[in-house]
């Protein structure tokens, strides 16, 4: 079987964007007989930027009920919080000692989040890479599904395993990044060029999942396309327009070129009503479950003992053998 491990922060709302890019995609790799799948709600790496106690706590909680709403099967796969298994910090800090400064300094998302969290320049930030590098080693993983942003981190994740693999011999897993064909990027819907985010200050730019269904149809119609009338893919001269095709031909499950064939002389008003039609639709079962699973914590909490037991009992296999290969003594 094939190893499939991935990871979402859990802070402020899960967009559209987050669904489409990776928990959408989790919901198919979870449903292949040849994959084990491993699905963490990253909480540690949420705390880099300050949180306010209740709200992180709420927001965790609420991502969680979420993953289970769309489709993520605790039966079929491992869904956890980090925060719950230690050997992600602990194998985190055993990395540093195999990563090299200068390969923190050049990272690209080190450098945006310092710009837009000036006044918080902590070492989370910097080390971010490295704790998301100890996630993925911890699991003997052979595939990342990512986002365009995040290759970057795979590719330190496996510098530093075949770093560890050249001292030490057979130690970790080399994990490949993969990028998904349909809807890897989804991008704001004010300005197709930047990349849909929770942060936008700019609450007409992103879908909430949880949004209601008024809310997410008043966001689409004012989406911004461009000046002229031909529906057509084309992320370098109509970021909008084909952004919103990407998104429609998601939310139908059908292929780019079977939605643009749908739209053969009609308008970008078409366009964008019948996108915020379709989203709808997709959104509705899973907000139906979400409303029904996050009144029962017990049963949340009792899934994510579940998972955190199942993830440790294959964290601290590799975690030990690490260790053992490093020479520590003992118990």
């Amino acid at each position: 079987m094939k190893t499939i491990y991935s990871a979402i922060q859990p802070s402020g709302i899960m967009t559209l964007g987050n669904y489409i890019g990776a928990v959408d995609n989790w919901h198919r790799m979870q449903a292949d007989a040849n994959n084990k799948c491993i699905f963490a709600l990253a909480d540690l790496h949420t705390i880099t930027v300050r949180q306010d106690p209740q709200k992180f706590h709420e927001n965790a909680m609420s991502f969680y009920a979420l993953l289970l709403a769309l489709g993520i099967d605790p039966k079929k796969s491992i869904v956890y919080f980090q925060s719950h298994v230690q050997e992600h910090a602990y194998l985190s800090w055993l990395l540093n000692c195999y990563t090299m400064v200068g390969e923190m300094n050049r990272m690209t998302q080190f450098k945006d989040k310092s710009q837009k969290h000036a006044d918080n320049v902590n070492m989370g930030l910097m080390d971010y890479p490295v704790l998301m590098a100890a996630d993925i080693l911890l699991y003997n993983t052979d595939e990342v599904p990512v986002g365009y942003d995040q290759l970057q981190h795979i590719e330190i994740a496996r510098d530093i395993a075949e770093r560890v693999n050249g001292i030490y011999g057979d130690i970790f897993t080399i994990p490949k990044g993969v990028l998904t064909k349909v809807g890897a990027k989804v991008m704001s819907l004010q300005d197709p060029l930047s990349k849909m985010s929770k942060s936008d200050p700019n609450p007409k730019s992103y879908i909430s999942v949880l949004d209601d269904d008024a809310t997410i149809m008043k966001k689409f119609k004012s989406a911004v396309t461009d000046s002229e009338t031909e529906i057509r893919f084309d992320p370098e001269n109509k970021p909008g327009v084909s952004n919103l095709l990407t998104i429609l031909a998601v939310a139908q499950n059908k292929s780019i070129d079977e939605v643009v064939k749908d739209f053969d002389g009609l308008m970008y008003g078409h366009l964008k009503v019948r996108t915020g039609e379709a989203v709808c639709e997709m959104l509705k079962p899973m907000k139906e479950e979400y409303n029904r699973l996050i009144k029962d914590e017990a049963y949340l909490m009792k899934c994510a003992k579940e998972g955190a037991e199942q993830a440790h009992d294959i964290a601290i296999d590799t975690l030990n053998r690490f260790k053992k290969a490093i020479g520590f003594v003992t118990l």
